[in-house]
């Protein structure tokens, strides 16, 4: 379905080990009970798929089920509740056939028309900033019997895999979860892994094994409990006094830095470290004056230092990113870098000047507190400082937890804001077709008809993702031209775990997701 040697990269761990002769690669069962405590400043925004586009998914994961999925070691969509393929020689019908058995958490039975019910609410119920538009090219869906599923799609498209096998596409009951509404009782059903037994917003989730689940996930452990934190320096903390076993998304650089230093605070202490595919970027709203104007968001582009930005913000945890399909994605480009090439006040200057802007150009830059990690205030504090330093801006910086950001956003209140996005699936597809057209996961409206009608159904086309690097190339083009994006930098994930914990190097699926059922704590050295 896409190129596997460019993948691989994004998809490999390795573990860089804080305690001389320990190793995060081997170990033995527990005996008896086998319970993990995993600290993240990733909290779900909504425990119901359908209404989810976010981090969320990292729970979706372990508690609900697809058709595929990513098993560790994979980046290809496998089979997990069902065997699916298509029918056809032009990527238009894709048949599921289910597992024998199937049943929900509450006894409830997994069949053809669950399925088909999970994904018909996410297009009816249509949730802002939900995942409908991973949908786009289905029309319908059909049931044969209790078992099979077919997704007839309006146009070939060959990601539809790797779209089903998204925790978007989790399966619920239709019992638990309306047709046309969301599930508000602040509970879970599933046929996941583990079964969600209690859940505190902003605090945290306690998981158990499912004992009714039939999938791919080997569960190296008997329960976990997710720990949600707003300040990564408290995580951290958490995780040194042992209240914690393992930290995931949300550590700064100056904390991964510190972590990898033999110190006494960091005896018995481990990281993992993954070449991520996740991205940091801006985003401009065209309906805002200030930023209407193609030459403002040009001169932005020439001013903005990505170097200096993850040297002093992110010391080696991040790289540079010119483009918005990341390094290790068929695709990757260095298009921002090839228009406008090192930061430049004077052309920035020129840009301006030649729309007839010659004052400062004030700006109000937006992000969240507690959505990326604690890094991100001192990320737009560095931005602020390289735009008023060219004397071309005046910046004003803003903030608001997660929850509030996106529902400003949503509205279309704020003219430029910082985003980051993991991707749903490992393809260039998901770099692209997400933040374009009228309806986009930035609720942003962009309309670019040569990428949404022309490059991105042609690509669709094409099974072998490899071959499909023109298409994304051409789109990263207009991208550049247009400036509504400018993709920042790229990241590295990383898990710090204590030295018990085993499996560290497995939790990762090509998604970023973490897969809890991989982390074990060991008996012996």
């Amino acid at each position: 379905m896409f190129n596997r040697t460019s993948l691989q990269a994004a998809a490999a761990l390795a573990s860089i080990s804080l305690l001389a002769g320990c190793s995060l690669f081997s170990g033995d069962d527990a005996d008896g009970e086998n319970k993990i405590v995993v600290g993240t400043m990733s909290e779900p925004s909504t425990l119901d798929p359908a209404a989810s586009w976010d981090g969320s998914w990292e729970l979706y994961r372990n508690v609900y089920q697809t058709l595929l999925s990513f098993p560790s070691g994979s980046a290809t969509p496998q089979p997990d509740a069902a065997e699916c393929k298509f029918t056809d020689t032009v990527s238009k019908v894709f048949e599921c056939r289910l597992k024998d058995g199937l049943a929900f958490s509450d006894g409830g039975k997994l069949d053809a028309a669950a399925v088909k019910h999970s994904v018909d609410r996410i297009r009816t119920i249509n949730a802002k900033g939900g995942p409908g538009p991973l949908l786009g090219s289905l029309d319908k869906v059909v049931t044969g019997g209790d078992r099979t599923v077919t997704f007839h799609l309006k146009e070939p498209d060959a990601t539809f895999p790797f779209i089903l096998a998204t925790p978007a596409m989790s399966i619920v009951p239709p019992e638990r979860y309306p047709a046309d509404a969301l599930r508000t009782d602040g509970k879970v059903t599933g046929s996941g892994p583990y079964v969600l037994n209690s859940y505190r917003e902003g605090a945290e989730a306690e998981l158990t094994k499912n004992p009714t689940y039939k999938g791919f996930a080997n569960r190296k452990n008997d329960a976990v409990t997710i720990r949600y934190f707003k300040d990564s320096e408290a995580m951290v903390g958490a995780l040194r006094d042992k209240e914690i076993d393992a930290t995931y998304r949300g550590l700064t650089a100056e904390e991964v830095v510190q972590l990898r230093e033999k110190k006494p605070e960091n005896e018995g202490l481990q990281l993992v470290e993954s070449t991520g595919a996740d991205i940091r970027y801006l985003v401009f709203n065209p309906k805002d004056p200030s930023v209407s104007k193609l030459a403002v968001r040009q001169a932005i582009a020439q001013v903005v230092d990505r170097e200096a930005l993850v040297a002093k913000v992110y010391q080696g945890t991040a790289e540079p990113l010119y483009s918005m399909v990341p390094k290790g994605i068929a695709g990757h480009t260095t298009a921002f870098f090839d228009r406008y090439g090192e930061p430049d006040v004077d052309k920035a200057r020129k840009l301006l000047s030649e729309e007839g802007i010659d004052g400062p150009v004030a700006l109000t830059l937006w992000y969240t507190t507690d959505r990326y990690g604690s890094a991100t205030k001192p990320e737009f504090e560095e931005l602020k400082r390289q735009l008023e330093k060219s004397g071309l801006f005046k910046v004003t910086l803003k903030s608001k937890p997660w929850k509030e950001f996106q529902a400003g956003y949503q509205k279309g209140e704020y003219p430029v804001f910082g985003r980051g996005w993991f991707p749903d699936f490992p393809d260039p597809d998901n770099f692209i077709a997400p933040f374009v057209g009228k309806e986009n996961v930035l609720s942003t409206p962009y309309v670019r008809p040569e990428i949404t009608d022309k490059l991105l159904p042609k690509s669709r086309k094409v099974s072998d993702r490899a071959a499909v690097t023109e298409e994304f190339q051409q789109a990263q083009e207009i991208i550049v031209d247009d400036v509504r994006l400018l993709p920042l930098w790229q990241g590295k994930l990383y898990i710090a775990a204590s030295e018990e914990i085993a499996g560290g190097e497995r939790a990762l699926d090509p998604q970023t997701v973490m897969q809890m059922w991989e982390l074990q704590r060991k008996t012996s050295w």
